[in-house]
């Protein structure tokens, strides 16, 4: 479940152009080492979820699983979107802060 705060912040990280979305696009710029965190739909299928942590894991990206491709592709103001990847590492950190309750992973 990804709380108010967290859709909050990936909107804001929309807003500013920080985002990316859509299997190509987030696997890509994972691998250039611009993403600093991996956001993917729990409804996202198994597949698509092993492939985006072996990726994450590989260029040490952070990843949080959690919410629906609805609500997550509202916060960026697309639809259908089971992916974002978010490039701010600021907005990331707060994200992953909110996500584990309180503290930031360094």
């Amino acid at each position: 479940m990804i709380n108010k705060k967290i859709l909050g912040l990936i909107g804001l990280a929309a807003r500013a152009r920080k985002v990316c979305f859509g299997a190509d696009s987030v696997e890509e710029k994972i691998n250039k080492k611009k993403v600093k965190l991996l956001i993917i739909s729990e409804e996202a299928s198994e597949r698509t979820k092993d492939k985006f942590k072996k990726i994450a894991e590989k260029n040490k990206t952070p990843i949080i699983i959690g919410g629906e491709i609805e609500v997550l592709s509202k916060a960026i103001g697309k639809s259908n979107k089971a992916i974002i990847g978010i490039e701010d590492v600021n907005l990331s950190n707060e994200i992953q802060k909110i996500n584990n309750g309180g503290e930031v992973i360094g």
